[in-house]
């Protein structure tokens, strides 16, 4: 398909210009003012929108095995609601069995996302060490995985301690790879959460009590210590605390390769969501918890001076229902909420038009950094010649209330339920076919795995 788009004001990660925008099979090949619409399939007049490359979520878990169920959301479903919001590539996680090798874990995964809508690749988390690991790591380097995911809390399933997150680094470093880490001190959080329970404190507001700010800052700082040692790219996923960004300044601040990322619910939402019932708490019940409004005003910050580089959304929705299997324990209760389709509109308002973060802060956020860090730029988050036609045309004065009953996630409770935004795509663009028009999906993409370099 031939697609022109016209007058539309480019937003790229460095400049804002006007331009017209042509594609063809799926790539950019023309960016200039007036070109003639000779032998197009399709024009769009994009005058008075913005135009955006495609967001891409670094950070999301579709499809995830739990003792209450998979989460509500498939590679299918998830996708319709990330093209819905903008969001047109996706990075989720490979977690294994014990005993089964990260490659073959690796292929039962690309299987499990085959229905995706737009294009995605993995981070593949090593659960337990074995002397196999290196040759698995390398081969995994080979398929187009750059980044492995390790967990310092949920020690008893899937998390690892140091010594063997320092073996998996050295490996995933010697190899040109990035470590994503998930920073919680799990011992110290189990010693909590068990300490509360002996005293019959089982109500959701537990979970948030058990997994202070402080545990997520001394994480942090471990994790920044051992990577410097094994001398490996780290990327730390959805920082929550203003206490953690010292450590991360600091780091980057004498040269050591550390990325940020934040997401959505801890620039917009705080603590005061533990306050209430089961059913009016459970839906907020995510590691690490939601923080004070204190912390999101530094995280905001942090986005602006460029400490943060990232915004995923840890999109891992879970029904009220399956919310209740810890109605009787907070231990039980799935960790995870979604907010995939959300991602840009709540940047673009509460970002962009309150003056915290500019326009190429926001699509540095939502798109490119994540992009440059795993490995996908220039062909995602970019707009340029020779770069995939993934692209949204944004209406910046459409106004929206965020609500579950119209909502594409698959999922009946929505934290940021009743949020007013401004700002919404008016198309989406994925691999030069429009995907959306005017909140209307009008053609379903079969997303491709991406080799990453």
């Amino acid at each position: 398909m031939k697609l022109l788009i016209k007058n539309g004001k480019i937003i790229t990660s460095n400049k804002i210009f006007n331009s017209d925008i042509l594609s063809n099979n799926g790539r950019i090949i023309q960016i200039e003012k007036n070109i003639l619409p000779k032998n197009v399939d399709k024009i769009i007049d994009a005058s008075g929108k913005l135009i955006f490359p495609g967001g891409i979520d670094p950070h999301v878990h579709m499809h995830l095995p739990t003792p209450a169920g998979y989460s509500s959301d498939d590679f299918y479903t998830g996708s319709k609601a990330a093209l819905f919001g903008g969001t047109t590539t996706l990075i989720d996680f490979v977690t294994p069995n014990k005993g089964q090798s990260l490659c073959d874990a690796l292929k039962k995964r690309k299987k499990e996302a085959a229905n995706s809508l737009i294009d995605y690749s993995f981070h593949v988390s090593p659960i337990e060490w074995r002397d196999s690991l290196k040759k698995e790591i390398k081969k995994c380097i080979k398929k187009g995985i750059t980044s492995f995911k390790v967990y310092m809390a949920y020690k008893n399933t899937i998390g690892l301690d140091d010594k063997d997150i320092y073996k998996v680094m050295k490996i995933v470093g010697k190899y040109g790879g990035i470590v994503t880490m998930h920073c919680e001190l799990g011992d110290e959080i189990e010693k909590l959460r068990n300490a509360f329970a002996k005293e019959n404190k089982l109500s959701p507001e537990y979970h948030y009590l058990s997994r202070p700010a402080k545990l997520e800052a001394l994480a942090v700082k471990k994790a920044i210590k051992l990577a410097k040692k094994a001398k490996c790219p780290l990327y730390i996923v959805h920082v929550s605390s203003k206490k953690s960004l010292k450590y991360i300044k600091k780091a980057q601040a004498r040269g050591q390769t550390v990325f940020a990322e934040t997401c959505p619910q801890y620039l917009t939402l705080d603590q005061s969501k533990y306050t209430g019932d089961f059913y009016k708490v459970a839906p907020y019940i995510m590691s690490p918890p939601l923080r004070k409004h204190k912390d999101n005003k530094a995280l905001w910050k942090a986005i602006s001076k460029g400490v943060i580089k990232t915004v995923g959304t840890d999109h891992c929705p879970f029904t009220l229902q399956q919310k209740e299997a810890g109605i009787e324990d907070f231990r039980k209760i799935p960790n995870g909420a979604g907010g995939i389709e959300h991602r840009l509109a709540l940047l673009y308002t509460y970002g962009v038009l309150e003056g915290k973060i500019s326009l190429q802060q926001f699509v540095n956020a939502s798109s490119t950094n994540a992009a440059k860090i795993f490995g996908l730029y220039p062909k995602k988050g970019e707009i340029a010649i020779g770069s995939d036609a993934d692209l949204v045309v944004w209406d910046p004065n459409k106004e929206n209330k965020i609500s579950a009953h119209n909502h594409h996630q698959n999922c009946d409770t929505n934290i940021y339920e009743g949020i007013s935004t401004k700002g919404a795509p008016e198309f989406v663009i994925v691999n030069g076919e429009i995907a959306i028009y005017n909140g209307k999906m009008l053609k379903k993409n079969k997303g491709k795995f991406l080799r990453r370099k």
